[in-house]
């Protein structure tokens, strides 16, 4: 239950009217969990920022503030592991201790900002996002003194923004959804959790093998200091159909302009006898991710206007918790990811079309099965290493997130959000992560973070531009 101390300080655009621990409303029955060979390596990396934009609720926020608490200390009985802290023991094994420590929740003000004001299209995303979240700049490895995850609740002029920080190397984006998701079923006043967290840890990943960390804890990977921009960039599923269906059918040709209905590309594409223009479909159909993937790596690369001869990576996560087998509980709680890169020549990417470089990832992620998994584990093993977040030689791009993520499958009672937004955690050049449009129908948005360079050389460059919304 809270226990509080109230002030009222102002940040940027934020003001902080109180802040409290939340606890479970029931103890733990769960004593310690062991971080995993997937958890392990996020240690350096900072806690997950991701939060949602909604409208007005009907309630004022005397009224609103205790019930989002109540529901929080609800919520955190089903996932005990956030309320715990980190631990490590006298051999080197680092283990959540699900002690009840509580999490972090801030009530915090900017009745100034409008929704329309910070919502506006087609423009950089707007510098009050990064107000809206706690633990900024926060490694996961602290942990060990500091909670494992907060929830700050914004009020806005017109509306409210609901931002949680989870520890990454306690949770993946699948875990860190589903913990949001409960949160909003049971502010809701669900009486049963649709979808409860599965703690069992009997699996590949869990391993004996220590990760060496240094006195004090690991250092961040990537500066962080660099100037950047930032822009949520929005695809319709029509224009992302378009995109698929260039990448599986690389000698299609159009004959007249009618033929660039995104819905007879979507026909084509999904008619098991058709082969426009003589062209054999692949094996296994590139994806439409894959396919809008494929295109950010080519326009990205050549606005960055770098020699032919250099290497560029794209390096995307992937869910292992399917891919094993036999096959992990998908609500499987914690870090059950893998990274895959992949790698090509600037001249390789830019000189072949979009096919190309989509059957590139394609293979990759098709290749990405259960013996590789393993293989990876016992490489890490072998090895055992951080997880080197950050773009070191300037050519590579990190997607993060996902559009399967159920992102906007969190009303708290009086509707689904509005939009999704992130923190300053974890950004560089290059980063990307991907989240599913808001009407559910397909489309994508993608939060692009570049250098000030490259983003004005994307946004000038005319075969990635035909495609954004």
């Amino acid at each position: 239950m809270p226990s509080s101390s109230s002030s009222t300080t102002a940040t940027d655009s934020v003001a902080i009217i109180s802040k409290c621990k939340i606890h479970p409303d029931k103890n733990s029955i769960i004593k310690s969990l062991k971080l995993s060979v997937s958890d392990l390596p996020m240690l350096s990396c900072q806690y997950i920022q991701k939060g949602v934009l909604l409208s007005q609720p009907p309630l004022p926020p005397h009224q609103l503030i205790p019930l989002l608490k109540l529901s929080l200390s609800k919520t955190l009985s089903h996932f005990p592991a956030l309320a715990g802290r980190l631990s490590t023991d006298d051999k080197g094994h680092v283990n959540i201790i699900c002690n009840d420590s509580g999490v972090e929740f801030v009530h915090s003000t900017a009745t100034h900002l409008f929704t329309h004001q910070i919502l506006l299209p087609n423009c950089d995303v707007h510098p009050c996002f990064k107000t809206f979240f706690a633990f900024d700049k926060t490694l996961s490895y602290a942990g060990h003194h500091q909670p494992i995850a907060a929830v700050q609740v914004t009020e806005l002029g017109d509306g409210v923004f609901i931002g949680c920080t989870v520890n990454h190397a306690v949770v993946d984006g699948t875990s860190f959804w589903n913990f949001f998701n409960t949160f909003a079923e049971i502010s809701k006043g669900a009486m049963k959790v649709t979808n409860s967290p599965n703690f069992c840890r009997e699996n590949v990943f869990n391993s004996p093998v220590v990760l060496p960390l240094p006195d004090g804890g690991p250092a961040a990977t990537f500066s962080g200091d660099e100037p950047l921009r930032e822009r949520i960039i929005h695809f319709s599923r029509e224009s992302i159909l378009k995109m698929k269906f260039r990448a599986n059918n690389p000698l299609w040709k159009p004959q007249n302009s009618d033929l660039n209905d995104a819905e007879i590309y979507g026909k084509a594409n999904n008619d098991g006898n058709g082969k426009p223009n003589g062209t054999l479909k692949p094996k296994s159909e590139i994806s439409s991710f894959q396919s809008l993937c494929a295109q950010l790596w080519r326009s990205v690369t050549r606005a960055r206007n770098f020699h032919d001869t250099k290497t560029t990576t794209f390096r995307m996560a992937v869910n292992c918790r399917h891919r094993l087998d036999p096959k992990v509980d998908p609500f499987y709680f914690g870090n059950l990811i893998q990274s895959i890169p992949t790698v090509a020549s600037v001249g390789d990417l830019l000189s072949h079309d979009l096919s190309w470089a989509a059957n590139q990832l394609h293979q990759n992620v098709v290749a990405h099965d259960n013996a590789t998994v393993r293989r990876g584990v016992k490489d890490w093993e072998s090895n055992p290493k951080l997880f080197p977040l950050g773009n070191f030689d300037g050519a590579m791009i990190t997607m993060g997130s996902s559009p399967r993520f159920p992102m906007y499958n969190n009303d708290f009672g009086w509707g689904r959000p509005m939009a999704i937004r992130s923190g300053k955690a974890n950004k560089f050049d290059g980063k990307i992560s991907a989240f599913p449009g808001r009407d559910g129908d397909g489309s994508i948005d993608l939060e692009v973070v570049l250098a000030p360079e490259t983003m004005a050389g994307l946004e000038c460059d005319q075969e990635f531009m035909q495609y954004v919304s």
